[in-house]
C-alpha cells in the first residue's frame, strides 16, 4: 500500500512539473512572440511613408528631402538614443518601460496622422521623433529580453527570430502601405502599423504576468559600463553591425534606381523586386541562430565569416551582369548574405560582456549600425552623382571584404562572465 502511495505521490509531483514546463514554455513563446509583434510594429510605422512618397509630397506640398527625412529622422533619433536608453534599462524595471514605449508608438501614429490630415509637416516630423524614441527601447529591451528568455544553446535561434521582425515589418510598410492609403488616405498608414504595437503589448504583458523581468542581473557600477565602450571585442562587433546596416542601406535604397536606369525595369516591377532584399531576411536573420546553435555547436565566427562572403559576392556581382533574372538571383543572394551577419550579432555582442551591461552592449552596436544605415544612402547617393552605379557597387562590395576580414579576427564568446 504504502509503495502504491509513494508512486502515485511521484506520478502527481511528476505531472505537476510536466504541467509547469509546457506553461513556462508557453509563456516563454508569448514572450517572443509579443516582442516580436511590437518590433515589426515599430518597423512598419518607420518604413511605410517611404512606401506613398509621391502621395506625401503631393499633399504636404514637399520636395524629396524633406520627404525622406520622414523615415531618415528615426534612424537618427536612434543613433542618438540608443546608448542612453541602453543605460537606462540596465537600471530600470523593463516590463514598464515595454509598456510605455508601446503605449507612446501608438500615440506617435495618432499624432502623425492629425499632423499629416492639418498639413503639418514639422508636426509630423515631431511625431516621427516620437516614435524613433519607442523603437530604440523596444529593439534594445526586446533583443535582450528574448536572449534570456530562453537557455544558451538556442539563444542565437531566438534573437535572430526576434531581429526577423524588423525586415518582416519592412515587407508589411511596403506593401501594406499603398493599400491602406487608397482605402483610407495616406495618413492612416501611420496609425495603422502602430496599432498593432497595443496588440504586441497585450501578448507580452500576458506572456510576462507574474514573472519579474529584467535585462540585468544587477545594477552595473560605473566600472562595468566603462568597460563596455573600452572593450575591443565589442567595438569589433560593432564596426561589423556598421558594415551590414550600411550594406542593408545602401541596397535598399539604390537598388530600385539602379533597376529602373541602367536596366530599365519600371518603377513597379523594380520595387517588388527590392523587395525581395528584406523579405529574405525573414529566413536569414533566424536562419543565423539556427546554423551558429545547431551547426556549428555554438560557436559565433564561423556564421560572421559566412556572412560577409557570402554577401560580397552577391554586392559585386549585381553590376557585373545586365541580365534581370541573375541581378534578381544577386540581390536573393547579396539579401541573404548581409542580413544573415545582422541576425546574429544581437546575440553574440551580448555573449561577450558581463551579463549586467549586455543591454547597454546592444545599445552600443544599435547606434553604431544605424549610423551606418544613416550614412550610406548619403554617401552612396553622393557617389554616385559623382561616377554612377558601378563604382558606387564596386566599392560596397570592398566593404564587403572588410567584413570578411574583420569577421575572421573577431572573438569567440567566452563562458558567461559577470562584472565585479
Amino acid at each position: 500500500m504504502t509503495g502504491r502511495r509513494d508512486t502515485g505521490r511521484l506520478r502527481t509531483v511528476g505531472d505537476r512539473a510536466g504541467r509547469r514546463r509546457d506553461r513556462d514554455r508557453l509563456r516563454t513563446a508569448g514572450l517572443v512572440v509579443g516582442l516580436c509583434l511590437l518590433s515589426a510594429s515599430a518597423a512598419a510605422y518607420e518604413i511605410a511613408p517611404a512606401s506613398v512618397t509621391p502621395l506625401v509630397r503631393s499633399s504636404l506640398g514637399i520636395g524629396a528631402t524633406s520627404a525622406g527625412w520622414l523615415v531618415s529622422v528615426m534612424y537618427a533619433v536612434a543613433v542618438v538614443t540608443s546608448v542612453p536608453a541602453g543605460i537606462a534599462l540596465d537600471r530600470v524595471g523593463v516590463t514598464r518601460a515595454v509598456v510605455v514605449a508601446a503605449v507612446t508608438l501608438v500615440v506617435a501614429g495618432v499624432w502623425g496622422f492629425a499632423a499629416a490630415v492639418a498639413g503639418e509637416y514639422w508636426w509630423l516630423v515631431a511625431s516621427r521623433v516620437v516614435g524613433g524614441l519607442s523603437y530604440v527601447v523596444l529593439w534594445n529591451a526586446g533583443a535582450n529580453l528574448v536572449g534570456g528568455a530562453v537557455g544558451s544553446e538556442h539563444r542565437a535561434t531566438a534573437v535572430g527570430l526576434f531581429t526577423a521582425s524588423a525586415p518582416f515589418g519592412f515587407v508589411l510598410g511596403q506593401f501594406g502601405g499603398p493599400q491602406v492609403a487608397a482605402v483610407a488616405g495616406w495618413p492612416a498608414v501611420l496609425p495603422t502599423f502602430s496599432a498593432i504595437a497595443g496588440v504586441g503589448v497585450v501578448v507580452f504583458l500576458t506572456a510576462a504576468r507574474g514573472q519579474r523581468l529584467s535585462v540585468a542581473s544587477e545594477t552595473p557600477g560605473r566600472e562595468a559600463l566603462v568597460s563596455v565602450f573600452v572593450d575591443r571585442a565589442v567595438w569589433t562587433l560593432c564596426v561589423l553591425g556598421f558594415i551590414s546596416f550600411a550594406l542593408y542601406l545602401f541596397l535598399n535604397s539604390w537598388l530600385p534606381s539602379y533597376l529602373h536606369e541602367e536596366l530599365g525595369v519600371s518603377l513597379a516591377t523594380s520595387g517588388l523586386l527590392t523587395a525581395l532584399f528584406p523579405a529574405v531576411g525573414i529566413v536569414s536573420r533566424t536562419g543565423a541562430g539556427v546554423l551558429s546553435d545547431r551547426l556549428f555547436d555554438g560557436r559565433r565566427r564561423p556564421v560572421a565569416v559566412l556572412a560577409f562572403v557570402v554577401a560580397t559576392p552577391g554586392v559585386l556581382g549585381i553590376v557585373a551582369t545586365r541580365q534581370v533574372g541573375f541581378v534578381v538571383g544577386l540581390v536573393v543572394v547579396a539579401g541573404f548574405g548581409v542580413q544573415l551577419g545582422i541576425g546574429l550579432l544581437f546575440s553574440y555582442i551580448a555573449e561577450v560582456v558581463p551579463d549586467d551591461v549586455r543591454t547597454t552592449a546592444v545599445s552600443l552596436l544599435t547606434a553604431v549600425g544605424l549610423t551606418g544605415a544613416f550614412v550610406a544612402p548619403v554617401a552612396a547617393g553622393a557617389l554616385i552623382e559623382r561616377v554612377g552605379y558601378r563604382p558606387a557597387f564596386v566599392v560596397g562590395g570592398l566593404v564587403g571584404l572588410v567584413g570578411v576580414a574583420l569577421a575572421w579576427r573577431a572573438p569567440e564568446p567566452s563562458a558567461p562572465r559577470r562584472s565585479d
